[in-house]
Formats: structure tokens, C-alpha cells, sequence
């Protein structure tokens, strides 16, 4: 049996045998909402002696199926019949939280009571003690604050405006700093509270905020550049771009421009291209190149296209803003990159342009591939990404039949099986047909055996066994 052969009957055992693997079923997963307080599920009962106990566990579980206002009842009972009871402290932490969540004036202020109880006779509670209880007084001072409580209001902008003072080294060290990943700090809800409802007084104290340079202020100045750019206008884009240019938390600083990407005008396109080509920080680049991205005015698109033809700019910055102008999809994008092709030499980049090309399906794109895949003047592992994302990108079947026998090296004609094996049209599976059966180069009739024996067309099975019994 020659080789051909003995390869479709390998082949054939393949069709005839593979079965469709079981895909694995992903165990489901329920993500819980997003809660407005750190902590937003009461802890397992700890004390099972406890005289509490019981209703502990009752409230407990209205809580966690959002009856809010039999969980108010039922943790408010706590400290009132067993004031020593290890759970009475915390109980009132869960009644403010329950009446939170139930909502309006009234539970909100009679929430904002218990916390305030709280304070007073259980100063020592867990909840208090881990910053949860300052967090839901700052998330409540909020909600009455934007529904007119005036002394809600006062204790909202007191927090806020401490949080634009520098603490000592001393508090730092002595673990009084918001963490730099905490949501949930009270001084951050309350900036937010101040800036949904008061927005322009709220910029002043955010501006102080990132201000500042001592060792607590970082975790504060990566919440305070998300808080700015909620507030739209012109004064945002100054204040990120300050950030962008004089924090000196990395971090900072790359919120900073991703931010600056949400504020979708040509003044900040204009300020993203300068930074664009003054920053010397690579990071701070990629940032500018990806906010650029996100802008939809005609600006934006051409600073990214000039920093396509600069070239004493890195290789990989302007391979990053061909990729997101392949993202920007229009006949003048698709022009410019085409012509882009023509005056630069550096591999990387025209390979980029063609991938970017192939994702802009229209006629002139996939006639432009098909022309770099039988021009024999180009590199040829250019070629064959040409022919590769042709295929890929939706280039008529027909065209891609067409030019098999037009490639006069075997590597092509290799690259174009390749390509007929990724398709599902039957046309492409009729072309493999024809080259096992009859292409004069043996190894290509091989490769294209090999192929039909990873295929799933019925036909397959029945064409490997025809071929085997030629005589």
C-alpha cells in the first residue's frame, strides 16, 4: 500500500471512530449583588450557649432572604431583652444594616439611632471595631443627605473634608490608612456621598485629596480619580490630567488616563495624544494609546494615526495603535492602514496591519489580502498570514478555491490547505477532495488526507474509503 494510502486509512479510522467529545459542564456559580457596606452577610452564630442564640439565628436568616424589616425586629430584640448577650453589640450593627436596605427617611434616621447606639454602649463590637459601622454611618449620612437632612449634609462634609486633610506619619504607621484596595473605607463613601449631592463642592475637596503626599493618602487618591471622573466637565479633564503628570503613585497615575478615556471630547483627545507623545512612562503610553481608542471622534482616530507613522516611536507602542485602529471600523481606517502597508518595513507591523485588515470584512480588504498572498515579491511568512486571516476573515471560498492552482511554491499551496481545513463550506471540503486525489505532488496530497481525517463532513468517510479501494 503506498503512503497516500496508508494515510487515508488512518484517516478513515479517524472519521469512522471520532466521537464528539462530553463537554464539561462548568459547576454554576451565583454572584451575590453588590452590597452597599462592607460587611453584608452576618457571620455563622458563634455563641450556641448564648440566651440570644435563637433569635440571633432567626434574624439571621430573614436577613439573608431580604426581609429586611422582620430582621430589623428580630436583631432590635437582641440588646433590648439580653443587653449582656455577646451578640447584642453586633445585633445593632444588623438592625441599622436591615433598615438600610428596607429604605426611606424613616428607617434611614432611625438606622443612623442605632448606629449612634452602637457607639455608645458597645464600643468594643466587632463591627465596630473593624471600620463596618463608620462605613454604613457614612453610606445612611449619605442617602438622608441627598433626600435634604441638613445635619446628615453637616456630617457628611465634615468627613469629607477630613479626608482632604494629611494625617501625621504616626496615624499611617499606626494602621489608620484606608487600604489601598478598600471600597469601602467610610472616607471614601463619604466623598461619594458628597459628590452625588453636591458635585461642585465635592471637586475642591477631591483636588485637595490628591493633593496630598503623606503615607496615608495613596489608597485615598486611587478612589478620589474615579470619584473626579464621575463628574463631567471641563474641570475633570484638568484635574485627571494633573494626576496623569504629578502623582507619583504609578497606579494613580494610570487611572488617571484610563479615566481621562470616559470623557469622550476632543479636548481630552487632544490632551491624551500630547500625552501620547510627551510621557517618557511606557505604561502611561499604553494607556493613551487604549483611551485614544475608546473615543469615537474623528481627533482621536488621527492621533492614533499618527503615531502609526512615527518612526522613532517603539515598534510595539505603534504595533498597539494599528490593532485599535483595526478596531475603528471604516472604509478611511481601512484605506489608511492598506497604504501604511505599502511604506513600512518592519515585519511586525505589516503583520499587524493585515491581521487588522482581516477584521474588517469588506470586498477591497479581502481582494487586498488575496494580492499580498500571491505576491511573490513579499516575505513569505507574510504571505502565508495574509492567506491565513483571508481565510479567517471571511474572503469568499470561491476566491480561495480560485488561486490554488495560481501558487506556484508548495509552502503556499500547504498554507491554502490549511485554509480549507479551517472552513466549513463544502466547497473547501471538495477541494481537499480533488488535491488527495489527483494533485501531482505527493506530499500534498498527504497533507490534504491528513485534513479530511480531522473533518466532521459525512462525506469524508466514504471518500477515504473509495480512495483506498482504487485499484
Amino acid at each position: 500500500m503506498t503512503m497516500p494510502l496508508m494515510l487515508a486509512a488512518v484517516a478513515l479510522a479517524q472519521a469512522v471512530a471520532t466521537v464528539p467529545p462530553v463537554r464539561a459542564v462548568a459547576p454554576a456559580v451565583t454572584a451575590r449583588a453588590a452590597t452597599p457596606a462592607a460587611l453584608a452577610v452576618p457571620p455563622d452564630p458563634w455563641a450556641t450557649q448564648d440566651p440570644a442564640d435563637s433569635l440571633y439565628r432567626a434574624a439571621r436568616r430573614a436577613l439573608n432572604r431580604n426581609d429586611y424589616n422582620g430582621a430589623a425586629a428580630l436583631f432590635h430584640a437582641i440588646p433590648r431583652r439580653y443587653p449582656r448577650s455577646a451578640y447584642a453589640g453586633d445585633a445593632l450593627y444588623w438592625e441599622a444594616f436591615a433598615l438600610y436596605r428596607a429604605g426611606g427617611s424613616e428607617n434611614l434616621r432611625s438606622a443612623r439611632a442605632r448606629l449612634a447606639d452602637q457607639e455608645r454602649r458597645y464600643a468594643a463590637a466587632g463591627t465596630r471595631a473593624s471600620g463596618d459601622a463608620a462605613t454604613l454611618a457614612a453610606r445612611i449620612d449619605g442617602a438622608l443627605a441627598q433626600g435634604g437632612d441638613a445635619e446628615a449634609s453637616a456630617r457628611v462634609r465634615a468627613t469629607a473634608q477630613g479626608t482632604a486633610t494629611a494625617t501625621t506619619r504616626a496615624t499611617a504607621q499606626a494602621g489608620a490608612c484606608p487600604d489601598v484596595d478598600d471600597d469601602d473605607d467610610p472616607r471614601v463613601a463619604a466623598l461619594n456621598a458628597l459628590l452625588q449631592m453636591d458635585a461642585e463642592n465635592a471637586l475642591p475637596i477631591l483636588k485637595r485629596v490628591l493633593a496630598r503626599r503623606d503615607p496615608c493618602a495613596v489608597g485615598l487618591r486611587r478612589k478620589a480619580v474615579f470619584l473626579v471622573s464621575q463628574k463631567k466637565g471641563p474641570e475633570t479633564e484638568a484635574i485627571l490630567l494633573d494626576a496623569v503628570r504629578n502623582d507619583p503613585d504609578p497606579e494613580v497615575r494610570q487611572q488617571a488616563v484610563f479615566w481621562l478615556s470616559q470623557v469622550d471630547s476632543d479636548r481630552t483627545a487632544v490632551l491624551l495624544d500630547s500625552l501620547l507623545r510627551s510621557s517618557t512612562d511606557r505604561e502611561i503610553q499604553e494607556k493613551a494609546l487604549f483611551a485614544l481608542s475608546q473615543h469615537k471622534s474623528a481627533r482621536a482616530g488621527e492621533a492614533l494615526r499618527g503615531y502609526v507613522q512615527r518612526a522613532d516611536a517603539p515598534t510595539e507602542l505603534r504595533e498597539q495603535a494599528i490593532f485599535w485602529l483595526g478596531q475603528r471600523r471604516s472604509e478611511e481606517t481601512a484605506a489608511f492602514l492598506r497604504d501604511m502597508y505599502a511604506r513600512l518595513t518592519e515585519p511586525q507591523l505589516r503583520e499587524k496591519i493585515i491581521f487588522s485588515l482581516s477584521q474588517q470584512r469588506s470586498a477591497d480588504n479581502a481582494r487586498w489580502l488575496l494580492e499580498r498572498a500571491r505576491d511573490q515579491s513579499e516575505d513569505l511568512e507574510l504571505r502565508k498570514q495574509a492567506l491565513f486571516w483571508a481565510g479567517q476573515g471571511g474572503v469568499p471560498i470561491a476566491d480561495l478555491v480560485a488561486i490554488y492552482d495560481q501558487m506556484p511554491d508548495r509552502e503556499m499551496r500547504e498554507q491554502l490547505i490549511f485554509v480549507y481545513s479551517q472552513r466549513k463550506d463544502a466547497a473547501a471540503i471538495d477541494k481537499l477532495f480533488a488535491i488527495a486525489r489527483s494533485d501531482p505532488d505527493r506530499e500534498l496530497r498527504k497533507r490534504a488526507i491528513f485534513w479530511l481525517g480531522q473533518s466532521k463532513d459525512p462525506r469524508v468517510a466514504q471518500f477515504l474509503s473509495d480512495l483506498i479501494n482504487e485499484p
